[in-house]
């Protein structure tokens, strides 16, 4: 089958347009921007999609990705505020926000990232003194962030965040912090002992000085019982000694008599019982006792009388007390008067 011109110039004319069609047919994949430049010229940026150009006139100038990309900061000495000498790596994540500005704004951009976040880590570290800096990292990591931020933004450019890896002082350094720390911790131990050996103290003082003051009011409040019932004993005896006056001034000669046989049982009890007696030469019998009671009733109705008023009756002579029964006891002086014989008194 041979082929006219005609047909050439048709076939080649298809090929033609299927070649221009492919031109300006561009298809741009999610998370990248293109920038289109018309003889060079920036004109628009294509979004993810089928998008047609002109060709031959327009064509794709750079195809950023604008998702949010990592970039690993490498190790780098820092000298600090108080002349430490420490390596810190950090790691940064940026975005970029508008193509065209990344594209035409600032060449090697990942490079110019780099190295716009290595000179402010050492800026702001420098700035901070090894205890700050060591304890502080979020502070750090939010002073960079803000920097970096303001720096970048002319360039379309987001940096979401930068953080510090690793923050490693000399050997040296971290063998004195551990002997700082462990000594810290000593001290410590030791004021946490010596509070608690003075809270214990203080509180076995307290104790004691309870127990003193509730020893001190038992001994108060037995005091005022004893004292209570010592007047209650002392109001008894003088109502007891006021009867008895009474009844004595009434001529009544039963509490006379009973008063003064209370009297004399009460001194033969302490004779008797006192340390130092070794022999008590008295009349013990029954009858000696109503003897004694005799005379001293003959002695009242003397003074009194039978009614209590007139002495005109005569007193009836007590009766005489019988012997005591023999006793080993040692014999006694016959020239030594016995009060109670009343042979011997006569």
């Amino acid at each position: 089958m041979l082929f006219g011109g005609f047909d050439i110039v048709v076939i080649v004319l298809v090929i033609f347009v299927i070649l221009v069609l492919f031109a300006g047919i561009k298809t741009v994949p999610q998370g990248y921007r293109y920038t289109i430049e018309r003889f060079g010229r920036y004109t628009r940026t294509l979004e993810p999609g089928l998008n047609l150009i002109t060709p031959f006139i327009e064509r794709v100038g750079a195809k950023l990705n604008v998702m949010e990309q990592v970039l690993n900061v490498p190790t780098q000495e820092v000298i600090t505020k108080d002349n430490a000498s420490v390596s810190a790596d950090a790691v940064s994540f940026y975005q970029v926000l508008n193509a065209a500005q990344a594209a035409y704004q600032v060449s090697n951009l990942e490079n110019a990232i780099l190295n716009l976040t290595m000179t402010n880590i050492r800026s702001v570290m420098g700035s901070m003194d090894l205890d700050e800096l060591l304890s502080n990292r979020d502070a750090i990591n939010d002073r960079l962030l803000r920097v970096v931020d303001e720096a970048v933004h002319p360039w379309g450019i987001k940096v979401t965040r930068v953080e510090i890896k690793d923050i490693q002082p000399p050997r040296d350094l971290v063998d004195a912090m551990a002997r700082q720390m462990k000594a810290e911790r000593e001290k410590r131990a030791q004021v946490l002992e010596a509070e608690g050996s003075r809270n214990a103290q203080i509180l076995r003082a307290e104790g004691a000085k309870q127990s003193a003051i509730l020893q001190a009011e038992g001994q108060r409040e037995a005091a005022f019982r004893n004292a209570e019932a010592r007047e209650r004993l002392a109001e008894a005896e003088a109502k007891a000694t006021k009867m008895v006056s009474e009844a004595i001034a009434a001529g009544d000669i039963q509490a006379i008599n009973y008063f003064v046989a209370q009297k004399y049982t009460e001194a033969l009890t302490s004779i008797g019982s006192a340390p130092n007696s070794k022999i008590v030469m008295m009349p013990m019998e029954a009858s000696s006792i109503l003897g004694s009671l005799g005379g001293i009733g003959a002695i009242a109705r003397e003074v009194f009388g039978d009614d209590g008023n007139s002495p005109s009756t005569p007193l009836p002579v007590p009766p005489r007390p019988r012997p005591a029964p023999a006793r080993s006891t040692p014999p006694i002086n016959p020239s030594t008067p016995n009060p109670f014989n009343p042979e011997q008194e006569r």
